[in-house]
């Protein structure tokens, strides 16, 4: 691979800002300064430095975030603040989407991949992928709107599929969908005459946010995902 070709897809810069590194001495390769962005390299097997920084060059990449409340999820939006912006420096941003959404106001789990096959096949309704929410809620929940939030119920003329509901307390709960309808869990608990005041995503398929910090992101490998 070309140096300068490495040097993007590790995320340092467009080609002409790759240039401007090179030019100033920024980049060894084997200990060795090199200037030149047209130099090859093996990128699985030569130690490449920006400012004594090892690079690694990975095809595809895998982050969760502990997703703060007040950000879309999108990549970029000329209005709204976007989840993008929660990425610490480390992470390698090039290419990097969200898989699926979560709303403004909702907190919790959210996975981000430069793997468009990964993406598509986890947000495809055949595949089913379980996600597990907590919700606040503004009335008391009773076992009778389990029942009916587990058979599935109307959120405007659909009917979602059948889900796990735990009560926590008389105005908590967590429910596990497989689907990933527009506001569905807001949706769920409006059909049985209910309002979420709080929501956050536990767990995303295999991926969980337990013994995460609100707002930490980590890199998870797709043997984590597809475990």
């Amino acid at each position: 691979m070309r140096l300068d070709k490495f040097l993007t897809e590790c995320g340092i810069g467009s080609r002409r800002e790759v240039k401007k590194i090179l030019d100033g001495n920024r980049v060894k390769v084997n200990g060795i300064i090199v200037k030149n962005p047209q130099s090859n390299i093996k990128e699985s097997i030569d130690k490449v430095e920006l400012d004594s920084r090892i690079l690694e060059y990975k095809e595809f990449r895998y982050y969760i975030m502990y997703k703060r409340a007040g950000y879309i999820t999108a990549t970029e939006d000329p209005k709204e603040k976007t989840v993008m912006e929660l990425l610490p420096e480390w992470v390698i941003k090039k290419d990097l989407a969200p898989v699926g959404r979560l709303d403004k106001d909702t907190e919790g789990l959210l996975l981000f991949t430069n793997d468009g096959k990964l993406s598509h096949s986890l947000l495809s309704p055949k595949k089913h992928v379980d996600k597990t929410y907590y919700a606040k809620l503004e009335n008391i929940i009773n076992q009778e709107d389990i029942k009916k939030l587990e058979s599935g119920v109307d959120i405007g003329g659909y009917i979602t599929k059948p889900a796990q509901a735990k009560i926590i307390s008389d105005k908590e709960i967590e429910l596990t969908i497989s689907e990933g309808k527009f506001h569905q869990v807001k949706k769920m608990l409006e059909a049985v005459d209910n309002k979420v005041i709080y929501l956050k995503r536990l767990s995303f398929g295999n991926l969980k946010l337990e013994g995460m910090e609100l707002g930490e992101v980590k890199e998870v490998s797709i043997e984590e995902i597809l475990k």
